[in-house]
């Protein structure tokens, strides 16, 4: 009898699980991202506060399929501020990145813009250590359940990571990186709103050509090598996330 009951629990775990993937197979997901510029300037640049907004928006989509997705901008967006009659401007540029994810292999790619130059990363995807909450909440009409943990990867950076998913949607799909929950992360909430993403729409339907494809050209790296780059760079330049200051 034992054993049936566990034959019969398999079964309709499968079935289940094969009317939830019949339902979800193909979709789109429209995101805002939401910055908080003032908290990310480091204290030796406070005084830039009274020179740039406080706040900058933008909108991404995550495509996916049964297997895979792929995230990136929807639109690409810059704003310059001028001050000091002219003398100094500030750019906001929303960094042109797309984000791959094969779900069978575990590989990630992501096509990177900066400083001009087009970089391929080679990645695999990593398991970040999630905890479970109790809380639930509503978003776009799915019921979404509460994970957290406190990402200390990057030196002298600790982040307090928030992040709500549905098992109403395929699991390992989410923004970004946040895409290994056991359901579609619909929200992230980074160090208490210091960065925000939050799903605005939801769309089940087949894709279109080319909506889902596999990131291609640019200079092929590592996560690691990329990082370096990048680090350099905006030391001399003296800008940080996105952020660059021209004379």
């Amino acid at each position: 009898m034992k054993r049936i009951m566990i034959v019969v629990g398999i079964l309709v775990c499968l079935t289940i699980a094969d009317i939830v993937m019949g339902q979800t197979g193909e979709g789109v997901i429209t995101y805002d991202l939401k910055i908080n510029l003032h908290r990310r300037l480091p204290p030796e640049r406070a005084e830039q506060k009274a020179m740039i907004p406080e706040f900058r928006t933008s909108k991404e989509q995550l495509f996916f399929n049964s297997t895979s997705s792929l995230y990136k901008p929807l639109i690409e967006d810059e704003d310059e501020t001028e001050m000091g009659g002219g003398n100094m401007r500030m750019r906001f540029r929303t960094p042109n990145a797309e984000t791959y994810l094969d779900q069978k292999t575990g590989k990630t790619l992501i096509k990177q813009e900066f400083m001009g130059k087009e970089y391929l990363i080679d990645d695999s995807v990593k398991m970040s250590p999630w905890k479970f909450g109790t809380d639930t909440k509503t978003i776009q009409g799915y019921l979404c359940k509460q994970a957290y943990y406190t990402d200390e990867s990057q030196p002298n950076r600790k982040q307090e990571i928030t992040a709500w998913y549905t098992d109403q949607l395929r699991p390992f799909l989410g923004p970004d990186r946040f895409n290994t929950l056991p359901g579609a992360v619909l929200a992230v909430d980074i160090n208490n709103a210091e960065r925000v993403v939050l799903a605005t729409k939801i769309e089940m339907r087949p894709l279109k050509k080319n909506e889902l494809k596999i990131p291609s050209g640019g200079q092929r790296t590592t996560q690691a090598e990329y990082r370096k780059i990048v680090s350099e760079q905006m030391k001399q330049m003296g800008g940080r996330d996105g952020m660059i200051i021209r004379n």
